[in-house]
């Protein structure tokens, strides 16, 4: 891979902070800005030819998951092109890359159990791991993003809920449950705060989104959980596939989530493949 030039890296800062403006988490941003410098390094200029070379490598190194992030990623930056900077955009109006495919059981089987999740936390507690207790209980329990997450405050917590916009600019309502209210703030007493953002990291600062997603790889690690499934998403499908098993509302689950469409509120339906194979055992007795 070569190195981008000074050109390709100020256009790729400008994307950032066009992706900034569109109000995308800290993670998304992260994630594009890389994309868009992976695809400096690999190609040598905008051009369509050169975007579907791009995605066959994408298809040749990665997985689904992978491939179709870095694709979104293009998408983007091509919408930026065409509202921003017209003149370096060599593609048809409207030219976009098309996403892969991923087999249907990759997504569902990468979700943390119920068991797991259970292990999880009561090996936190046990070991007086408050902070991280917390962190794993407000994601399971909440369906946040981990980048919202880091924006909960302990004044929040005292409401009971949180307002913040969607990706479509819509206010979206993320609840504290009652018994996560209650088990906080008795937390909050015994640490002795009252105020200011709810995950702080050693230095007093807000924890990152990175420093969450490590520590939790760390800890499962430590406990023997399979680290493919502990990673701070997965509590949001988690909270998805438990909250569908207790009361099956989909437009409501969609609300929650902070979905734009109810289709991709629908992928919580599926079963995994071991779900699957424990139905059919069950059903096909002939």
């Amino acid at each position: 891979m070569k190195k981008i030039s000074k050109d390709q890296e100020t256009l790729a800062e400008s994307f950032r902070s066009y992706l900034r403006k569109k109000d995308m988490s800290e993670n998304t941003e992260n994630a594009y800005g890389r994309a868009i410098r992976q695809f400096f390094s690999i190609e040598s200029s905008i051009s369509e030819d050169q975007l579907r070379k791009y995605r066959s490598f994408l298809i040749s190194t990665y997985s689904p998951a992978t491939i179709n992030q870095r694709i979104f990623a293009i998408n983007q930056f091509l919408l930026f092109l065409e509202e921003e900077c017209p003149a370096l955009d060599p593609t048809p109006a409207g030219f976009r890359l098309h996403s892969v495919k991923a087999p249907r059981d990759t997504f569902q089987d990468s979700i943390i159990t119920n068991e797991d999740c259970e292990a999880l936390q009561t090996k936190l507690k046990a070991e007086h791991r408050d902070f991280w207790y917390f962190v794993v209980r407000f994601l399971v329990t909440t369906g946040a993003r981990v980048s919202e997450l880091i924006q909960i405050k302990i004044e929040h917590v005292e409401l009971g809920y949180f307002d913040l916009y969607t990706k479509g600019g819509k206010l979206r309502r993320l609840y504290i449950p009652k018994k996560l209210r209650a088990e906080t703030i008795e937390w909050l007493k015994e640490t002795n705060r009252s105020s200011g953002y709810l995950f702080l990291n050693r230095y007093g600062d807000r924890i990152t989104t990175r420093g969450i997603s490590q520590q939790l790889k760390n800890y499962a690690d430590k406990y023997g959980l399979d680290k493919k499934v502990v990673y701070p998403h997965s509590f949001r499908h988690r909270y998805a596939k438990n909250f569908l098993e207790k009361y099956n509302d989909i437009a409501l689950l969609a609300d929650l989530m902070g979905h734009e469409s109810i289709e991709t509120t629908r992928i919580y339906l599926r079963r995994t493949a071991s779900e699957q194979q424990a139905l059919v055992d069950k059903i096909v007795t002939w």
